[in-house]
């Protein structure tokens, strides 16, 4: 490899940086079951401690984003704890994650209930994640919604837009001028005949009918099958509306598997059009990277691990692409020269550069073996085992 195409890679990797999701270290499980790990993370210490592992061998991970209903079940008044483990281990938190699913009071939806009181409990909810994102100093507040309905003629589904719209709305007030709000969309699970916010689209009027600080959040598992994300990606780039990203992988349907183990090719196709975005504008669009994966079977950190390391090097690979050369390609609609000119990019093999690239920032090469090898495993395995198993997390 030349030392121009290095240089890519290592600025790439330079500016690389990916959030860590608190719930990825916890217990989880799917609607049939829990599948319980003895080294999963009890406590938001020790979730704080397995993100700062993956941050010290990774060097990408210097944030972990916050459920507030599992990691702050006291609101504000755990703010204090927060900044203290922030303090000691190293990272920070990151984006600030409302929990507006998991009650019973929302089995008919949050902000698209049709009872007022429940909507305005939701309402106040996420209000409340506002204000701790600001103590926090955090950014980004990402609502996900499973509000919706499983048969027709259950619910008006233009009522639920009227009040998305409104709730939405008194969110952006409260918001301040550094605080981003991204709404998130998923086109089925719960809710199975209509999803309120089912596609893009919908994410994208609602963020736009919100305020200028409200962007849409692409997660990579919130797709029909065959959908072409990238495309997606290239419309949000287009309207400078897209504010973030949740990066897992999938067969079927949301199944957060770790990213690039089913379709490497996707990821490097998305990394690729924010590349070209920054190489026709002359700047990078501002979009949070942040993991959403719920590893029910795979060693919680090491899963992490995996995911990590692999979209430092898709993104890598994405940075080598001759974007001068494509755009004569495709203008000049030369098929297939222009597909080989991004294909050779993903096919290159970086794994070296991206070796030296740690080697020379003071990193283990090989993060997965370095924890393998670090005791840390064992350690905390059998100290949770001591302190019993969570069984609060519900997240699938």
């Amino acid at each position: 490899m030349t030392e121009k195409l290095e240089g890519l890679i290592y600025k790439a990797l330079d500016t690389f940086k990916i959030e860590v999701p608190s719930w990825g270290f916890a217990n989880t499980g799917t609607r049939f079951g829990k599948f319980l790990q003895a080294a999963a993370a009890i406590t938001i210490e020790d979730k704080f401690s397995d993100a700062a592992q993956v941050h010290t061998l990774t060097g990408s991970c210097p944030t972990i984003a916050l459920h507030v209903q599992w990691d702050l079940p006291r609101g504000m008044q755990d703010v204090a704890a927060v900044r203290a483990l922030e303090e000691k281990y190293g990272i920070r938190g990151g984006s600030i994650n409302p929990n507006v699913f998991q009650d019973q009071e929302y089995k008919y939806g949050s902000l698209g209930n049709p009872d007022p009181e429940i909507r305005q409990r939701a309402l106040d909810h996420i209000l409340e994640c506002v204000k701790i994102a600001g103590a926090l100093e955090c950014r980004d507040i990402s609502p996900w919604f499973a509000d919706g309905s499983n048969y027709p003629g259950t619910q008006n589904m233009r009522s639920h837009i009227e009040w998305f719209e409104a709730g939405l709305k008194k969110v952006h007030e409260r918001l301040s001028p550094t605080q981003r709000l991204l709404v998130e969309y998923k086109p089925f699970e719960p809710a199975f005949y209509h999803t309120d916010i089912a596609d893009w689209g919908m994410a994208f009027l609602l963020a736009r009918a919100a305020g200028p600080q409200a962007f849409v959040l692409v997660d990579t598992g919130h797709h029909y099958q065959a959908q072409n994300i990238e495309q997606i990606v290239a419309w949000l780039l287009h309207h400078q509306m897209i504010g973030g990203f949740h990066f897992n992988d999938r067969r079927y349907a949301d199944d957060d598997l770790t990213l690039g183990s089913m379709d490497p090719y996707q990821v490097f196709r998305i990394f690729h059009e924010l590349h070209n975005f920054a190489w026709q504008t002359g700047r990078y669009a501002d979009i949070a990277f942040m993991i959403d994966q719920s590893h029910n079977l795979k060693g919680k950190i090491e899963a992490m691990i995996q995911t990590v390391c692999t979209a430092q090097e898709l993104y890598a690979k994405s940075a080598l692409v001759n974007h001068g050369q494509l755009a004569i390609l495709q203008k000049e609609c030369t098929l297939v020269e222009a597909e080989e000119c991004l294909r050779s990019a993903f096919w290159e093999d970086v794994r070296p550069v991206v070796r030296k690239w740690r080697k020379d920032r003071g990193l283990p090469q090989d993060p997965l073996r370095a924890l393998r090898e670090s005791g840390y495993l064992e350690r905390i395995t059998a100290d949770r085992k001591k302190r019993g198993v969570d069984s609060s997390a519900t997240y699938a």
